[in-house]
């Protein structure tokens, strides 16, 4: 008997031949778990854990009454602890859970390709299968490339509560999972692999899942650092690989060994170390810092490149033909040995290494290559210069019939030169705009004593700021004490600007502006960036894209009328020339839920997006869509393959950035076949709904009015419970765990943007959170049931209508699905004894009946619009993984709630507010998608 065995076999026993090695999985890592917790705890506490589990298991599975009172009659008994031993069990069977599962799809995906099965949805194959059926011309297909521009953005706003040694842990035993799954070991291979992944479990068991210290900066970006070895670094360039040639194979690309290559439309984002919104821990030494470490990541990786690249290419020039330039190359070399004289590959490898080395010195990375012999060796000046002379070096291999070693490492190491350069990621900058207008305020009345900038109207600020904008002269002064606030916004845009000097161009590329509402707030940026030399009127030039964020539904109805008054600005509009014509645009998924609820934020941001396409098309420049996403549906979240295609025509335009963030990110890249696939859904998705559904109409005109008239009656009974209901807001915090989650140490940046209950100041993440690991989902559903049903009450027939548009509109399958997959996920029975935890009975006796009548209705709507007879019916795989999941997460809400009971009591030992902790991180790693 153990954690996880009793499940596995039942389960099993029932699967599908194709599933049930993902059983064996979870058997074998659930014997482990149960074994190192008799081991490390004792007998009766091992017992103790499966007890709970088959309680638990009876209760999920057959909803049996009596079960769930003895579950909860044994959860309640339970001593501190005890209490912490369970909920490391149950957390960690989950953790090990998920790596069994993304062994499955990894499994699966190999099974696939090896029965050359037709390629799947959010597979480059079938992207280019269907440009090839649907005619898509070789050179449709190069201007996309050309101007494409695709970016997963990693954030750090993390919900992520793991700390990096236990995640490490994990990813070892991953590691483990997979090499189990070659068929290939022998008996005493596979006891030897047992073995050490019984020492990752132990190791996992012994080490803290919590960390002691609330995270700095430095700790987020260092974190984030950790998924480039394993995965962005390796996988990014084998992708590029993979395009180039099965466009090649499919007639449209590359043929032949030196054919032309794709230029780097896809690259990483960060907002990691340049986020100040509301983080007053982002100064600029921060961003320096994080710049730094970026930096010298990429250059490690690279010179550890050209190093084994070296031993690969031994070639002998007396039986090989070599170019003038390798040979310029190699007699530049420090390289002295009498054994390579006859080895110019090897030789001008040594030359480009020395000069690499020259220039991580500095860069300030001397230790990168302490014994490297670098004296009289000049630094290359850009990054173009390093990809100039490997490129000599691919197109010699090339010319003198060695293009398959071209096609080797040296063609990954010129794809990750060319796509992470010296700088890695591109690091966002995001501030508020009501920090910049306070900023402005301060140097235009430090410049001209007695105007009033914050007292003028919208039409004087901008006739303001566009004379600014119109002459060199800075409004800084050396000698004037300025505020923390100006004085710190100023060092931040003269570190962007020394950044991009030092790492390159593609260091610092976008200026985010949270909260953006109107056109002044835009042009504050523009007159920033101007005092660091980031925009310099006499040259008619802009450095960075300035980019306004969208957020509240106001904001998202606004935006539209906000860009087209911004392109009616001749200063600005001339500015963007510099730009490529192009417009960057964030639209904020979090926020505007929390502002309206799912139904209506979702119908807004589509509706912004309409506008904007129409706006953008007539004033001629190019729109590009920064989809701020979370990780959960309620922050934008679901796949993402579906989410880009469900945006209207014209919405992508070969261009799209979107944020990922918390566990999601573990979740999409904790291995290089988990980010190869997650980075190919995103490039096939954006293929996909910019080549073949680019000029896609809008919907019919009856989709439109009918999801109107949904989002207001959505809308209206989403304010009336959050916005109007007395006492809303306290019981939000007192049934969720979100006091405990602001003090839980899962990053830098505070719960609310100021010391404050309400929910307006709350962050849209902890508002998310909190609502998850109570499993009502809130955030993801409410509002719908009413909608739906006073829609039909008008006219029962209407449910045609919403039945035709589930299956001929992907925004309305997207919506649905994200729904569908939020609703089962939710559990109204776990969520009411979390609604006993609120103290005022009367509060929750008028708002929890409302709760449960709306999940209801909104379950019953969804599966009569859907046709389905249960929640994820037609989503067998995810359902599947809850039923089997859940037994084991159940327990961890039990005790939530009982230890959220003892701690509001009173209780004041540390165990009881560790154990809190620990279940926050148990639930949502069973969630897999709560932030």
């Amino acid at each position: 008997m153990a954690v996880g065995h009793g499940v596995a076999i039942g389960v099993a026993e029932r699967a599908e031949e194709k599933d049930k090695p993902l059983w064996e999985d979870i058997r074998l890592l659930g014997r482990i778990l149960g074994d190192t917790v008799r081991a490390q705890e004792g007998e009766a506490t091992f017992d103790l854990v499966e007890r709970i589990r088959q309680t638990s298991l009876r209760f999920h599975r057959d909803e049996d009454p009596a079960a769930r009172g003895e579950l909860q009659t044994i959860l309640d008994a339970l001593s501190r602890d005890s209490s912490l031993q369970i909920i490391r069990a149950f957390s960690y069977f989950s953790h090990l859970a998920n790596l069994a599962e993304d062994q499955h799809r990894q499994r699966r995906s190999r099974a696939h390709a090896k029965a050359r099965s037709e390629p799947r949805e959010g597979t480059l194959a079938r992207t280019i299968a269907l440009c090839k059926e649907a005619g898509i011309a070789r050179g449709d297909l190069e201007a996309f490339f050309e101007g494409a521009e695709i970016s997963p953005v990693l954030t750090a706003h993390p919900t992520e509560v793991r700390r990096k040694s236990t995640i490490d842990r994990e990813m070892e035993v991953a590691r483990l999972l997979k090499a189990r799954d070659t068929g290939l070991l022998t008996p005493e291979e596979l006891a030897e692999n047992e073995e050490a992944m019984r020492r990752n479990v132990l190791a996992l068991w012994q080490t803290s899942i919590l960390r002691g210290v609330r995270l700095r900066v430095v700790d987020e970006v260092i974190n984030a650092l950790s998924y480039y070895d394993d995965t962005f670094l390796p996988a990014l360039p084998r992708l590029y690989a993979a395009l180039e040639d099965a466009l090649g194979t499919e007639g449209l690309g590359t043929e032949g060994l030196g054919g032309a290559e794709l230029p780097p439309f896809l690259r990483m984002g960060s907002w990691i170390g340049g986020d100040r919104d509301g983080n007053p821990f982002v100064t600029a030494d921060v961003l320096r810092e994080a710049l730094h470490l970026q930096s010298r990541k990429a250059l490690a990786h690279h010179l550890a490149e050209i190093e084994a690249l070296s031993a690969e290419l031994p070639l002998d020039e007396r039986l090989v033909g070599v170019s003038d330039e390798v040979r310029a190359l190699a007699d530049g070399s420090p390289e002295r040995s009498v054994f390579r004289q006859a080895e110019p590959y090897r030789r001008a490898l040594a030359h480009v290494h020395a000069r690499l080395c020259a220039t991580a010195a500095a860069l300030g990375h001397p230790d990168l290559c302490r014994d490297a012999v670098t004296d009289g060796i000049a630094a290359y000046a850009t990054v173009d210069a390093l990809a100039q002379d490997l490129d000599a070096i691919h197109r010699s291999l090339v010319a003198n019939g060695s293009g398959v070693l071209a096609r080797g490492r040296l063609r990954l190491l010129r794809r990750a030169v060319s796509v992470f350069g010296y700088h890695l990621a591109t690091i966002d900058l995001r501030q508020n705009s009501d920090v910049h207008e306070r900023t402005i305020a301060e140097l235009i009345a430090v410049a001209t004593p007695g105007v009033d900038y914050l007292a003028m109207p919208e039409e004087a600020r901008i006739a303001r700021l566009v004379e600014e904008l119109r002459t060199p002269r800075p409004l800084f002064s050396p000698h004037v004490a300025y505020s923390e606030t100006t004085a710190s916004e100023l060092a931040i845009v003269r570190e962007a600007k020394a950044a991009r000097d030092r790492y390159g161009p593609a260091a610092l590329r976008h200026y985010v502006i949270s909260k953006a509402d109107s056109v002044s707030d835009v042009l504050e940026v523009a007159v920033l960036l101007k005092e660091a030399g980031l925009l310099r009127p006499l040259e008619g030039t802009l450095d960075v894209d300035i980019v306004p964020l969208f957020e509240t539904i106001g904001d998202l109805q606004a935006s539209a009328r906000i860009m087209a008054e911004l392109f009616s600005v001749f200063e600005y509009r001339a500015l963007l020339e510099t730009r490529g014509k192009t417009q960057e645009v964030m639209l904020g998924y979090s926020d505007s839920n929390k502002d309206g609820g799912f139904l209506t934020s979702n119908w807004e941001l589509y509706k912004a997006e309409i506008a904007l396409v129409r706006v953008f098309r007539e004033t001629g420049v190019r729109l590009r869509l920064f989809h701020g996403r979370g990780g959960t549906v309620g922050r934008g979240g679901g796949p993402s393959y579906q989410a880009i295609l469900a945006q209207p025509g014209g919405a992508v335009q070969g261009s799209i950035r979107i944020t990922e963030q918390g566990e999601v990110i573990a979740a999409k890249y904790a291995t290089p076949e988990l980010g190869r696939r997650n980075l190919e859904i995103i490039a096939s998705a954006t293929m996909e709904a910019s080549l073949l559904h680019g000029d896609d109409p809008a919907p019919r005109d009856a989709y439109l009015k009918v999801m109107e008239d949904l989002s207001a009656r959505a809308f209206g009974a989403y304010r009336a419970l959050v916005y109007e209901t007395p006492g809303f807001e306290d019981y939000f915090w007192e049934s969720t765990v979100i006091g405990e989650i602001a003090n839980l140490n899962i990053g830098s940046r505070p719960a609310s943007r100021k010391k404050s209950r309400s929910i307006e100041d709350l962050r849209a993440i902890p508002w998310v959170f909190g609502w998850s690991q109570s499993r009502l989902m809130l955030p993801g559903w409410y509002g719908f049931g009413t909608a739906v049903e006073g829609f039909l009450a008008e006219d029962p027939g209407r449910i045609e209508m919403l039945r035709e548009m589930h299956r001929e509109w992907p925004f309305f399958q997207a919506l649905l699905s994200n729904m569908d997959m939020v609703l089962a996920k939710s559990n109204i029975a776990i969520a009411s004894r979390y609604a006993g935890l609120v103290s005022d009975g009367a509060l929750t006796e008028r708002i929890f009946p409302r709760l449960r009548e709306e999940w209801t209705r909104s379950i019953e709507t969804l599966l009569s619009i859907s046709g389905q007879a249960t929640l994820l019916e037609k989503n067998p795989l995810l359902a599947r993984s809850i039923r089997n999941r859940f037994p084991y997460l159940d327990p961890l809400n039990h005790l939530q709630v009982e230890l959220l009971r003892r701690h509001r009591a009173g209780d004041a030992d540390a165990r009881v507010t560790q154990g809190i902790h620990m279940t926050i991180n148990g639930v949502a790693a069973g969630l897999r998608n709560s932030g």
